[in-house]
């Protein structure tokens, strides 16, 4: 079977214009290259991070042509090279040029543009390593589908589709890049406490190795001003969605079979086909035995939220048979659907609104099964709606489970729970924001820009002030919300100050 590709398609195209636009010269990338003279800045400078395992043989294909046509050391193989040590050597070596009066280092710096080509997984990875950079105003990331579900590009207008990748295609990508827009959306950030374990740590088990987006999802070590004595601490950040359950447990199956069997899982169509079946084999779409009804969420966790910043907690009341609880934060789920789809402006409940990306609240989805989520397939389709909020925090009943799954933007992992612990928490809290580039038409919503948004309503009015000026309640948690972790490897020497990047 072909491999099925795709071209984002813009409603009318953007031209390229010259590869000059796109290059960063040699001197600027390394600090061993020799110092060039430049007639003028490029108007688009990108830093291409590509992951060459994505796709099948795509990755591979991908950052050869991308190399063929832009300066070779601009273009990543995330295999070969973490990206916080790129960005590291490139910030520490532009502030050095700036230093030595070199304007257009600092000109590229101020307009460049990352591209990333991946899975969800590797999208999420570098969102993580830029937001522990925490500039006044980071570089915008375009997003090329390059996984299974692509929800991340589908979002924001990339397509879902596994791209071309010959020349022609990739300059049609660049004349997209250079002339998209940019959008904020909301960083939330991930913790999970328990008390130390008698029988050995609770350390995340991942499918075979350990995914992209789980290198932010760790324990602090026990000298960490962030650590609780007697606890264990987890962490991680997420930009589109946070699940646990039986589609968490769903996509560990697929991940660990994938891992396995990599020659098996070569095509897009195939692999998407391949966890259908997978679904049906862990009673996704009927009761099984692999899930009784004691691993149903409410059986085994109690639900909070906190709805608006400095707010009550107030418990949530679930149906006995949600399987599945899904905090999402961008309108694509599981390949492009959307679980929390569009409130009628007739509902008598006016409590629920349109699900913004930018408005400092994650919509809370739950699902009872497969057959409950093709639901997402009709017109207007929509899971059970539970919640929009600030803060969700998950309240484990004592021994009830001794492990359940989780999912971050589309990498899954098991996580063992220990069976004497009451007090075991997983908080999720908004966190800041990073920019992406959006192409046209733009799935994601804002309210912030009313050309993104469709339409706005009573809930820009209610909540924008508060969240422009959203200052999280000193607490607990506040520690472990001041950074992903996605990027410990990120030490600027003590006389740079990354702020004046910026």
């Amino acid at each position: 079977m072909e491999e099925e590709i795709d071209t984002p398609r813009d409603t009318c195209s953007k031209p390229c214009g010259p590869l000059e636009e796109y290059r960063i010269p040699d001197y600027i990338l390394r600090p061993d290259a020799q110092q060039v003279i430049v007639d003028h800045a490029p108007q688009c400078p990108v830093i291409v991070f590509i992951n060459s395992k994505s796709g099948g043989q795509l990755g591979s294909s991908l950052i050869k042509t991308y190399r063929e046509l832009l300066n070779e050391a601009q273009v990543i193989d995330l295999s070969e090279e973490a990206p916080d040590k790129v960005l590291h050597r490139l910030y520490v070596n532009v502030e050095r040029l700036k230093i030595e009066g070199d304007i257009l280092a600092v000109q590229i710096w101020r307009t460049m543009r990352l591209i990333v080509a991946g899975g969800d997984g590797t999208a999420s990875w570098l969102l993580g390593v830029v937001s522990d950079l925490k500039l006044s105003h980071p570089p915008p990331i375009a997003t090329v589908p390059l996984g299974t579900g692509n929800n991340l590009p589908f979002s924001f207008g990339w397509g879902k589709k596994n791209p071309s990748t010959d020349q022609e295609a990739v300059k049609s990508f660049l004349g997209l890049v250079k002339h998209a827009k940019e959008i904020k959306i909301d960083s939330w950030h991930l913790i999970l406490r328990m008390r130390a374990p008698k029988d050995g740590p609770c350390e995340p088990i991942a499918p075979l190795e350990l995914p992209h987006s789980l290198h932010a999802f760790h324990r602090v070590p026990s000298g960490d001003s962030h650590n609780v004595e007697g606890y264990h601490t987890f962490r991680g950040g997420f930009w589109n969605y946070f699940s646990m359950g039986m589609d968490a447990e769903v996509s560990y199956a697929f991940h660990s079979e994938r891992k396995r069997n990599p020659e098996k899982f070569k095509n897009q169509l195939t692999n998407q086909g391949t966890y259908a079946k997978l679904g049906l084999k862990q009673g996704w779409f009927c009761a099984s035995l692999s899930h009784p009804s004691s691993r149903n969420i409410p059986h085994f966790a109690k639900v909070k939220v906190m709805k608006k910043p400095g707010g009550q907690w107030e418990e949530l009341q679930i149906h006995h048979s949600i399987r599945s609880i899904v905090c999402v934060n961008l309108p694509s789920f599981s390949g492009g659907l959307d679980p929390w789809g569009e409130p009628g402006t007739r509902r008598i409940n006016t409590e629920f609104t349109l699900p913004y990306v930018d408005d400092g609240l994650i919509e809370v989805v739950g699902f009872r099964d497969a057959w409950h989520g093709l639901v997402l397939l009709a017109p207007n389709g929509h899971g059970h709606r539970l919640a929009q909020t600030h803060r969700i925090r998950f309240e484990f009943h004592k021994g009830v489970v001794d492990h359940t799954f989780m999912r971050v933007d589309g990498e899954p992992w098991k996580q063992p729970l220990p069976k004497d612990d009451d007090t075991i928490v997983i908080e999720i809290s908004h966190q800041g924001q990073v920019t992406m580039l959006a192409n046209e038409p733009c799935k994601s919503k804002s309210f912030s820009d009313p050309l993104l948004s469709h339409g706005q309503d009573s809930h820009h009015n209610d909540h924008s002030d508060e969240h422009k000026n959203d200052v999280d309640d000193e607490d607990e948690w506040e520690d472990g919300r001041r950074k992903f972790g996605a990027a410990d490897t990120f030490k600027l020497p003590d006389e740079i100050d990354i702020a004046h990047l910026s």
